[in-house]
């Protein structure tokens, strides 16, 4: 991706945003468009209008930290907005070309998620691919169509409204979240696929991301409906992994003695009795005609359909079980 143009569509978004009421302008005749004229940006920032006018135009590729600094007190851009326009001009050098989309999550943090088993935790990818989960993470999300990706799953799985509570939230901040990694590394390979999937099948997601809004979220609460557990009000906290860049872990909590904590603690335990049943259901071998046996493998053939049996009979009795807790619950 160009990254000239990329600085010249974000100036072109946020200038349009911007009202002359906002910074005290006065109405000067009836606009055509939303937001400031480049004129009026221009004098804003101390420059000239044909330099403003190729700096959006990606014609004008370096301008110094000085306008930089100008253009974002004119559209009064916070502090991560004002980075993500420093990060477009300045880009960092080209990195190796990625082989894969999907990122090897190191053995170390999967055995941490192994043992972090009370409350839902996870491991995201620099686009917000589902890389690892912990089990109680996979009940919370399970059965939702897309659950690989998250900004995949907010934009185009359409249960994901009742999922997230406070949707239109979610997916501001998700389009803001992919806006702003996407201007780190504005020469990643799978970017423009996964843009161009949701900005076709998705009018929210392409109106969000027509807006250039950025933000990284590292803690948040969330509110999710759960068809097992009922409504479940968690917080959240995101820790960048150092060893692989572009990586986060994100764990859930709830707050002590809430009712969202007594659901976890059932959805942590529906997530068990899964993975038991799962365990348990150890398929048959395929039944072929066998030679005559001695008495001795008779014996041994006996004992392991006799295991076989009881197998079965525990899974029989994990799910009857399960049956009761929700019907509980």
């Amino acid at each position: 991706m160009d990254s000239g143009k990329l600085l010249g569509e974000f100036l072109q978004a946020r200038r349009k945003l911007v009202t002359p009421d906002e910074i005290g302008l006065k109405h000067s005749g009836r606009r055509r468009t939303p937001g400031l004229r480049r004129e009026e940006m221009a004098f804003l920032a101390g420059v000239s209008t044909d330099y403003y006018s190729r700096l959006e135009q990606g014609r004008e590729r370096n301008p110094s930290d000085q306008v930089l600094a100008a253009l974002a007190r004119a559209l009064d851009l916070d502090s991560e907005a004002a980075q993500h326009l420093y990060a477009l001009a300045h880009p960092r050098a080209r990195r190796d070309t990625p082989v894969s989309r999907m990122e090897p999550v190191s053995p170390m943090l999967l055995r941490l998620l192994r043992g972090w088993n009370h409350t839902p935790a996870m491991v995201l990818g620099r686009w917000m691919d589902v890389l690892a989960m912990n089990p109680i993470a996979e009940a919370l999300y399970d059965g939702l169509k897309h659950n690989d990706n998250l900004i995949r799953m907010v934009f185009l799985n359409p249960e994901s409204r009742e999922f997230y509570a406070d949707w239109e939230k979610i997916a501001y901040y998700k389009a803001a979240h992919l806006r702003a990694v996407a201007g780190t590394d504005p020469d990643d390979p799978f970017l423009p696929g996964l843009v161009e999937e949701l900005s076709e099948e998705s009018d929210e997601f392409r109106r969000l991301w027509a807006r250039h809004d950025v933000h990284f979220k590292t803690h948040d609460a969330k509110q999710f409906r759960h068809r097992d557990v009922g409504e479940l009000n968690l917080v959240y906290e995101s820790f960048t992994v150092n060893s692989a860049p572009g990586q986060q872990l994100m764990i859930f909590q709830a707050e002590p003695g809430s009712e969202t904590e007594k659901a976890l603690a059932m959805l942590g335990g529906l997530s068990s009795i899964n993975a038991l049943v799962n365990d348990s259901l150890v398929p048959a071998p395929t039944l072929t005609p066998a030679p005559a046996m001695t008495p001795a493998k008779a014996s041994a053939t006996a004992r392991r359909s006799g295991g076989r049996d009881l197998v079965e009979s525990e899974a029989r009795e994990i799910s009857a079980r399960r049956a009761m807790w929700q019907n509980a619950w």
